[in-house]
């Protein structure tokens, strides 16, 4: 047994059964159970918030979770220099309230409550406000990861302008945890608004929900987010900042949406959440901006030929929706549905990924569909975890 392991015959990963655990309080403590792991070549998943375990592939083996529950905190918050150090398995709502005393804030968001900076950075998961603030990617600058040998390796630092290494941290962003484990995340901040102000409007097809995005898009308004909802279909835009200013780009973007606009201080039902709830498909749907419209036609379309409740709501304003289908749809027909949407993403040079699926349509789709670049990924596997032990299998290709 790994020093700091205990038996965990009940746990388990997309379904899959470990049989131990190691909830490690360190970066010296991960490096311990890793190194460990290492040496006996078990196969190891790290597990924050456990918000997205069942997202992509079930690992293809696993010996190990490792928890990162008690790298929790903190290390360093310079509010001169709008940067804070966190531990990984600290959840993001426990980052903003230690942020908020100085005025400032982490501009991610929470599309699923628990979850942690070290799985939002593994998945590379961003909310509506990318489109102001920018990605996970955009946001880091500084990481400490695990190597799959136990050797701790840092990239960036704690200033903005620093770039050294800084390749790192792009390159576990969205790795989902089979490059190394993440342990400590270094980020810029943003000030907190004053204000904030939702203006949305009911719109009566995608033919009108992009001439409001264009209207949107094409104003001096400059929106955090620009979101879409098909059920209603609806378009919403986010204006933050000092009250004069957002009170009057909240009055300019009424005007501009027309009649039916409304403006609230709270924001819409769903936003910001997943349109599927535990047990659904979750679908990932990206496309250059000016096809967005697009994409929403042909979800309308796909919807209709295969017979299927498709919800789709996300990011007009970056290019990024999700959409989502009930658990019990036929797998058959999912199938099906993938398909298209994968031909329309395509069209709009984007991608379709299915990120969440019960088992019986997981053994059906290829979740993550074609994806440029696969041999050069692989060869990146190899050289950070030579022995395959990082969530094996969890990422495109069954690295």
């Amino acid at each position: 047994m790994i020093a700091g392991a205990s038996p965990a015959p009940a746990a388990r990963i997309a379904g899959v059964p470990a049989a131990a655990i190691a909830s490690p309080a360190s970066t010296a403590e991960v490096a311990d159970v890793v190194r460990g792991a290492a040496g006996d070549e078990l196969a190891l998943v790290v597990r924050g918030g456990g918000t997205r375990q069942d997202w992509a592939l079930p690992p293809q083996r696993l010996d190990l979770i490792l928890e990162t529950s008690n790298l929790c905190g903190l290390v360093e918050h310079a509010a001169g220099d709008l940067v804070a150090v966190v531990r990984a398995g600290t959840p993001l709502r426990q980052v903003q309230e230690a942020l908020r005393p100085a005025g400032q804030q982490l501009a991610l968001d929470e599309p699923l409550p628990g979850a942690t900076v070290g799985g939002t950075v593994a998945v590379n998961a961003s909310g509506p406000r990318r489109m102001l603030y920018g990605t996970v990617r955009d946001l880091l600058i500084g990481v400490t990861v695990v190597r799959a040998d136990g050797v701790v390796a840092k990239a960036g630092g704690k200033v903005v302008k620093n770039v050294a290494g800084y390749d790192l941290g792009k390159l576990v962003a969205g790795s989902y945890g089979t490059l190394g484990v993440i342990t400590e995340c270094a980020f810029r901040l943003h000030p907190l608004p004053a204000a904030r102000r939702f203006v949305s409007v009911r719109v009566d097809g995608p033919g009108d929900a992009a001439r409001v995005l264009a209207a949107v898009l094409g104003a001096q308004v400059v929106p955090s987010a620009l979101e879409v909802d098909t059920d209603p279909l609806t378009v919403t835009a986010l204006v933050e900042g000092v009250p004069e200013g957002v009170a009057q780009r909240a009055a300019d973007l009424e005007k501009l949406l027309g009649d039916g606009a409304s403006t609230a201080e709270t924001p819409p039902p769903g936003w910001g959440t997943y349109p599927w709830r535990p047990g659904d498909i979750g679908i990932k749907l990206t496309s250059a901006l000016s096809r967005v419209p697009y994409l929403l036609t042909a979800a309308s379309v796909t919807a209709q030929l295969h017979d299927v409740r498709l919800h789709v709501r996300g990011s007009a304003g970056t290019g990024v929706l999700y959409a989502g289908l009930p658990g019990d749809t036929d797998p058959g027909s999912v199938v099906g549905v993938v398909s298209d949407l994968r031909a329309a993403t395509r069209a709009g040079a984007g991608h379709c990924v299915v990120l969440t699926s019960p088992p019986a349509v997981r053994s059906r789709v290829d979740v993550w569909g074609h994806v440029d670049g696969l041999d050069l990924m692989r060869r990146v596997k190899e050289q950070f975890d030579p022995l395959g032990i990082l969530a094996p299998g969890r990422f495109v290709g069954g690295i």
